[in-house]
């Protein structure tokens, strides 16, 4: 394996790793309002990822630092193309965090239901817009000879890369209601199920029409490849098992699911980083958008000693704060 396969193959696995842990993050976003009945339920809610979901947002900024790092034309173009959508993707993730700080900051409904809309809103752009991103990648923007980008926002919203994004906001509710399920007792365990088993029939059929489209998108034959139809599966096993109110596992298919959606895109793609929809010599590849070898050396032993930390620190968090929430245990209590 050359270095350049080796640093897709690592953006691949945290971007992947990105929509496993703040996917489900994502979902209690755009959850909150809807199971927590009252404010005790809504914070109980928010609270299911109050320790978790700064640390996840960090797998999306180590992916765009290993893309300008490893292929550093990769990430000129493509942060070129989608400039306007990276510019409201980080306005989405910025009034997101903040709406976590301040909604308890003033003890008035009126301020509250202002940054709770504001969390929902943030919540669901953030998938939209970045599967939007993924989906272009394989679906082709216009670039030319020199690797640049010479359409305009509206080449971005392609029918393609518009169904990837509304499948991940659709992935992120099931996977969102899997994780509260699986994070509280009561009531509000029992709302999240009933709400999973609502979304996890539509969220197999949205998959199984994801997988077809992108396989037949990268034009690699008839048969779709074992990451898709992995993903279809694991999404009818996802429907079953919340059925069966077998919340870990329900929880576990979820992963397995959302982990599946996105490589199957990073499958489909290589070796081509971006498709150029002007014409196919102008596609971006591992080999013609890297770096240098020395850098991508460098990067690489920066990252095998480095990259195990993270992974035993962020499992210890996830260890620590496993418990159960309960909604009676914010009745009353202060967010200040």
């Amino acid at each position: 394996m050359t270095l350049v396969t080796f640093w897709f193959i690592v953006i691949a696995i945290l971007w992947t790793g990105f929509f496993v842990l703040e996917g489900f993050d994502l979902g209690v976003g755009m959850l909150h309002g809807v199971l927590g009945k009252d404010e005790a339920g809504r914070r109980a809610v928010i609270n299911t990822i109050g320790p978790l979901w700064d640390g996840n947002e960090v797998w999306l900024i180590v992916a765009g630092a290993a893309m300008f790092a490893a292929f550093p034309g990769w990430y000129a173009t493509m942060f070129s193309a989608l400039y306007l959508a990276l510019v409201l993707l980080l306005l989405a993730l910025m009034v997101r965090g903040v709406s976590f700080e301040y909604r308890g900051k003033v003890d008035s409904p009126r301020w509250r239901r202002t940054w709770d809309g504001l969390l929902t809103g943030g919540s669901l752009l953030v998938p939209l817009l970045l599967g939007v991103a993924l989906g272009d990648l394989l679906h082709g923007l216009p670039i030319d000879s020199q690797q640049e980008f010479t359409g305009s926002f509206w080449d971005l919203l392609n029918p393609y890369a518009i169904y990837v994004g509304l499948t991940l906001v659709v992935m992120c509710v099931l996977h969102g209601c899997t994780f509260i399920a699986l994070k509280t007792v009561g009531e509000l365990r029992q709302r999240a199920g009933q709400l999973a088993r609502r979304v996890a029939p539509l969220a197999a059929v949205v998959v199984l029409v994801f997988a077809g489209w992108t396989h037949a998108s990268a034009d690699k034959g008839f048969l779709p490849n074992l990451v898709e139809i992995a993903a279809v599966l694991a999404l009818f096993a996802a429907a079953w098992l919340v059925t069966a109110n077998r919340d870990g596992w329900a929880f576990a298919a979820t992963t397995f699911g959302m982990a599946t959606v996105i490589l199957s895109i990073f499958v489909e793609l290589y070796p081509r980083l971006m498709v150029s929809s002007t014409n196919a010599s102008y596609d971006l590849t591992v080999d013609n958008a890297a770096s240098g070898s020395y850098a991508l050396k460098v990067i690489t032993v920066v990252f095998v000693v480095f990259f195990p930390v993270v992974l035993v620190y962020q499992a210890w968090t996830y260890h620590v704060f496993r418990r159960r929430l309960r909604v009676e245990d914010f009745v009353g209590a202060s967010e200040h």
